[in-house]
């Protein structure tokens, strides 16, 4: 799909560097960079729905739990 955008002109020539740097299309670039841009989008959609998770329950560990971490740990393989 072609799209028309308008960005400054810093960020078109610093595109343009990094493309001939790493030998790729200005195309694949900005793909490149809107994938992980919604990558990233999801990722804290998915941290904001755990924040307000763990902000209703506690969050500490289980002492009997931790020390019997603890123990397997410590034993000698």
């Amino acid at each position: 799909m072609k799209v028309a955008v308008s960005i400054p002109d810093s960020v078109f020539k610093a595109v343009e560097e990094l493309a001939a740097r790493r030998r790729c299309s200005r195309s694949s670039l900005y793909a490149h960079a809107l994938e992980r841009l919604l990558i990233e989008a999801d990722s804290g959609d998915v941290t904001a729905r755990l924040d307000a998770v763990y902000a209703e329950v506690p969050s500490e560990f289980d002492p009997a739990l931790r020390d019997a971490q603890a123990e397997a740990l410590a034993e000698p393989w």
